[in-house]
């Protein structure tokens, strides 16, 4: 007899119904389903699904339906809301499910108690918090990632194949991520430390997505330029910090070698990131401020075409290359994805054809081409004034990088 399975199913059916036991009110206008309630209909599906299979569980459903039914006619000059009853046709069924997925049940039990629960929460949220501009920006984003993403091309196409328009259109997707993570962070901590604070976490997926946000963020609201430029730079702190943990899980002497020259383009990244997230900025708080569009879907469109731009300016120039060199085809790669190409440079020390001084060039010849990438971005995408400020950003902690290589390499 499983009586685990069986025990499972009747807390599933407690745990839903102690919530709505709480809200059922008292008096005339309380609400029929309570603690009891629910749980007598987890057990029925764990019971009718244990004895008679799917046929008998059905039967039970078409009970719970009836009854739950007559209860809404019943109470629906009081209570216009059929929450409670979706609850008590869910609650039979996860019974049922808990005698074959027992965990399973109890999540998804866990998640019905917690929206039960959570109903002031939410419906401040939905119709309070968020304003209609970010409700569009929400059902685009969803259409971006949920119906279009999917559908396009997993293959290569176009000129030399150099394009992929699933992985393309992944860049539009991260795009509007990132965006709408800075929107939600400036609602949350202001423009001044919001966007700070996004762009680094952010530059851990894409810096160069991050710093096209912050640019198309600029163009609409020049007053956010600062902390904007703020988060841009800590997102290229965040790709020499990436580059790091990459070379320490595929290749450590490369990180060795490497170390000196990540750590000076992080610190002149933070220190030029810093410079801008501390000084004050004219941006107003979001208290002041009325909300705007989280994103901006142009923007991503036009970040996605340059980056096909790019991806076919690199086949072509590999083409012309071949296979010369090591720092040629990192270079090219880079454009795309600097993380990559150290990757492939570090794989090919473990393999001992390159030594892990040797790798040095290549990798940083792959950052600055990707850095290249970021700048072209910052120009292409954003105001003047962003592009001025973020341009010496991503510059100079190449440079440094590049420094401190030169002086690593005389002396060596």
């Amino acid at each position: 007899m499983p009586w685990y399975n069986l025990a499972v199913a009747l807390g599933i059916g407690l745990l839903i119904g102690l919530e709505r036991e709480r809200s059922k009110g008292d008096g005339p206008t309380r609400r029929p389903a309570g603690i009891r309630t629910f749980a007598l209909a987890s057990l029925l599906g764990a019971v009718a699904i244990h004895l008679g299979g799917t046929v008998l569980l059905a039967v039970a459903l078409a009970g719970v339906i009836a009854l739950t039914a007559l209860s809404y006619v019943r109470s629906h000059d009081t209570d216009h809301e059929l929450t409670t009853e979706i609850g008590l046709l869910i609650a039979p069924l996860l019974g049922a499910l808990a005698m074959a997925e027992p965990l399973l049940a109890a999540g998804l039990a866990a998640a019905v108690a917690v929206v039960f629960a959570a109903k002031a929460p939410l419906h401040g949220f939905v119709k309070g918090a968020l304003t209609d501009p970010e409700v569009k920006d929400g059902l685009v984003f969803s259409i971006a990632t949920l119906v279009i993403w999917p559908l396009v091309p997993d293959r290569q196409l176009g000129p030399f194949d150099a394009i992929n328009p699933h992985n393309v259109w992944l860049l539009v997707v991260l795009m509007l991520a990132i965006g709408a993570a800075g929107h939600a962070a400036t609602r949350l901590l202001g423009a001044r430390f919001g966007l700070p604070v996004a762009g680094l976490a952010a530059g851990f997926v894409s810096s160069t997505a991050t710093i096209g946000s912050m640019a198309a963020r600029v163009a609409e609201d020049p007053a956010s330029t600062g902390p904007a430029v703020a988060g841009a730079a800590f997102s290229t702190c965040a790709t020499f910090l990436q580059m790091a943990v990459l070379l320490f899980t595929t290749n450590q002497a490369t990180l060795l070698a490497m170390a000196p020259m990540l750590v000076a383009g992080t610190v002149v990244a933070a220190a030029y990131a810093l410079v801008f997230a501390l000084r004050p900025s004219a941006s107003r708080d979001t208290q002041e401020a009325e909300p705007g569009r989280a994103f901006s879907p142009g923007a991503a469109l036009g970040l996605a075409a340059m980056m096909a731009l790019m991806l076919v300016v690199s086949a072509e120039m590999k083409d012309w290359f071949g296979e010369a060199g090591v720092i040629v085809g990192a270079a090219v790669a880079g454009i795309v994805d600097t993380h990559s190409a150290g990757i492939s440079v570090a794989s090919l020390v473990g393999t001992g054809g390159l030594s892990a001084e040797a790798a040095i060039a290549p990798i940083l010849a792959a950052m600055t081409t990707n850095a290249a990438a970021k700048i072209t971005m910052a120009i292409s995408l954003g105001a003047r004034g962003f592009a001025v400020r973020i341009v010496p950003g991503v510059a100079l902690s190449m440079l440094a990088a590049w420094a401190v290589a030169a002086v690593m390499l005389n002396w060596g």
